[in-house]
């Protein structure tokens, strides 16, 4: 469980994951352009661009799905010529971000995704015992009000999830 007095400090903003889905990689290039509106005082704000072949591309990813192969044998996985190009740039945001795990990880990493699923604008969580992320769906929800904004929780009590949010201490999905 987190620490409820445990300040933010760092944070990721990740847009381009899937490299064929380009709202939060539009909001990256805008942020890394001008990042006046995300900036706070105290808070390192780090828009960054996680996928960028992929991009390129605009296809969901070049080897394998970025957003599946953050599991300790892909982050540890040695660096070789033939190396998948997705594991490759899991091990580059975890030596940034993280060590994913560590007391040295960012603090809040927000993926930006976006789906052809009629859910609307929602939040995704991977651990309900984190006070944190709770208390900011709670303020986001409220915040948006009356507009909804659903929270969907993928917890699994024995699952270690393997995604590129999951490197921070707070992983948050928007979908």
């Amino acid at each position: 469980m987190s620490s409820p007095c445990a300040r933010v400090r760092r944070v990721g903003l990740f847009g381009g994951t899937h490299g064929n889905e380009l709202s939060g990689v539009l909001l990256v290039r805008h942020w890394q352009q001008d990042g006046a509106e995300i900036q706070r005082a105290g808070v390192e704000v780090k828009p960054f661009l996680t996928n960028p072949r992929a991009v390129e591309r605009c296809t969901r990813y070049i080897d394998c799905d970025l957003n599946r192969v953050f599991d300790p044998e892909s982050l540890g996985r040695p660096v070789v010529e033939d190396i998948p190009y997705e594991v490759r740039r899991a091990q580059e945001i975890n030596h940034i971000f993280g060590p994913k795990g560590s007391d040295d990880a960012y603090d809040l990493i927000f993926d930006l995704h976006n789906t052809t699923s009629n859910m609307g604008g929602t939040i995704i969580l991977e651990n309900s015992r984190d006070d944190f992320t709770i208390q900011m769906v709670h303020y986001i929800k409220n915040a948006l009000a009356p507009e909804p904004c659903p929270a969907l929780l993928i917890e699994h009590p024995s699952l270690k999830y393997a995604t590129t949010r999951s490197v921070a201490k707070h992983p948050v999905g928007k979908y």
